[in-house]
């Protein structure tokens, strides 16, 4: 079970970094623009929002690879940590934002930290 709660982790980390490009890189690109269906000017004028929700996703990317590196108990805490940041964010988004963002990221976050507490 250790292996696919790592496992899932690490596809939530990699989630996350892929958000994190798309939201600080590309976000005035095609691949950016179409997640919201924004036009240019749209795109343009909510880059610097973006940037900066795009950050945080890195740093919740960063904290799960930590936790995956780590050695327990710290790692496990820091998994635990992170993955509840996921879900607590995802939740947020879904409410405030899109209901998609419950099923992209808050359930992906909720399985990993469901394995991740099963694998203790």
């Amino acid at each position: 079970m250790e292996t696919v709660a790592n496992v899932l982790v690490g596809l939530v980390a990699a989630l996350h970094a892929y958000i994190l490009v798309l939201e600080m890189f590309l976000w005035q690109k095609k691949p950016g623009r179409g997640l919201h269906g924004f036009d240019e000017e749209m795109a343009r004028a909510t880059a610097p929002l973006a940037a900066n929700q795009g950050l945080y996703n890195g740093f919740l990317a960063a904290g799960l690879v930590w936790g995956l590196i780590a050695a327990d108990p710290t790692g496990f805490d820091a998994q635990v940590f992170f993955l509840c940041c996921v879900v607590v964010a995802g939740v947020y988004g879904s409410v405030t934002a899109n209901r998609r963002i419950l099923f992209a990221q808050a359930l992906p976050g909720a399985l990993a930290l469901a394995a991740v507490l099963v694998a203790r």
